[in-house]
């Protein structure tokens, strides 16, 4: 009982968060594009999201007591609607998990909430989400058959395991309810949160990051958004507006318990949103461009990474219709560059907002990680030219 009690629980709703920090762009950090309102994946019309933020305990690693540094992201393409979007998938390097995808690439449409978490907590986060679509009616029964409903939904992980009590099993049902029942449109909060709480990124500490872009074509404005949950990535290897910061920052490095590698074994989970009117096939290639703005940051996909992306169009509504014909519109193919270069635009971004937002964290075997050094980056990148002295 004393256990269930020094559990926090927090829950983080888009606004609490925001403000305490600057972003990568507050910070003067030259990037490319022009950003929606809130530069996050919600400015898009509808998007929702929602983050359950599970931390307590500290000190020595009891398993099944903590200390816990976990959680767990949702993200509604319409909302609490029931109304399948378009969508395409993409794996860089498989050494994770995105489930529910194989329907997404036979179907070609996304029914559900995505879902992020840890390794270890996507079987229960995945029947939650079956639970609470059944409960909330969020879903298209199957003609004439009214009783019958089946779902297959999409939840993704990243490893928490080097500051979380990952075999404890700490997210439970009610940790993905909250997620999504609190789900909102507005800002997202950023770095330890959701999904993210335990996560590192180029061995400083990562998690939650979002961005966005508007893009021209044909004379009508559409948006790009993405959201990203930083987990990969070695120190050397980290590059900011094309300067080897990674290789500038020497100290700070992880106190690990018990010591490890610097071995590129994270993983990194993208989704990438438009408004734009784009088919399964063409979001499969927006999913593909994602890798471009990894790499951007040093990010390689290396052997032991889960680089796990997918996309989805919040356009033509209604186009998951069972029974009647659909007429559905699509951004020609030669049209579609814009599009590829804002998700590499707005990966870069995220990944970095994630970064600059995330703050120092211990955790299981005072395992330390730190947070980005953001003066030293600015001192850095004035070094290099890259911002003016």
């Amino acid at each position: 009982m004393n256990r269930i009690i020094s559990i926090f629980i927090v829950i983080l709703i888009c606004s609490q968060s925001y403000g305490q920090k600057p972003r990568a762009r507050d910070l003067g950090i030259p990037l490319d594009g022009k950003t929606g309102k809130l530069n996050a994946i919600t400015d898009i019309k509808g998007i929702e999201v929602g983050h359950t933020t599970l931390i307590s305990g500290e000190g020595k690693l009891v398993v099944g007591d903590g200390p816990i540094r976990t959680g767990v992201t949702a993200v509604l393409p319409r909302g609490k609607e029931y109304d399948p979007v378009f969508a395409g998938w993409y794996s860089l390097n498989g050494n994770g998990e995105m489930t529910g995808t194989t329907w997404v690439e036979e179907s070609g449409f996304l029914e559900g909430p995505i879902m992020i978490t840890n390794t270890h907590s996507v079987g229960v986060v995945r029947d939650a989400v079956v639970e609470w679509q059944f409960k909330n009616k969020h879903f298209d029964p199957l003609p004439n058959e009214p009783d019958i409903f089946w779902a297959l939904p999409v939840v993704a992980e990243t490893y928490d395991g080097d500051l979380n009590d990952i075999n404890g099993f700490h997210v439970k049902k009610e940790n993905a309810f909250s997620a999504l029942n609190n789900a909102k449109s507005g800002v997202v909060a950023e770095g330890n949160v959701g999904g993210g709480t335990g996560m590192i990124c180029h061995l400083f500490k990562g998690g939650i990051g979002t961005s966005s872009r508007e893009v021209i074509i044909d004379s009508t404005t559409y948006t790009l958004g993405v959201l990203v949950q930083a987990n990969y990535g070695n120190r050397k290897s980290l590059t900011i507006a094309g300067v080897p910061v990674g290789k500038e920052i020497t100290d700070q490095m992880p106190l690990w318990d018990p010591i490890r590698s610097e071995e590129d074994r994270g993983s990194i989970i993208v989704i990438v949103a438009t408004d734009a009117p784009l088919l399964p096939h063409q979001l499969k290639r927006l999913a593909r461009r994602v890798p471009i703005g990894i790499s951007r940051l040093g990010g390689y996909g290396g052997n032991g990474s889960g680089d796990i992306f997918i996309a989805f169009s919040t356009a033509n509504n209604e186009a998951a219709d069972r029974e009647k014909t659909q007429m559905v519109e699509m951004i020609p193919n030669d049209n579609m560059s814009k599009l590829f270069e804002a998700t590499a635009q707005a990966t870069e971004e995220s990944i970095l907002n994630a970064l600059v937002a995330a703050e120092t964290m211990v955790g299981k075997n005072n395992t330390t990680i730190y947070e980005l050094p953001e003066e030293k980056v600015i001192d850095i990148l004035k070094k290099y030219d890259r911002i003016k002295k």
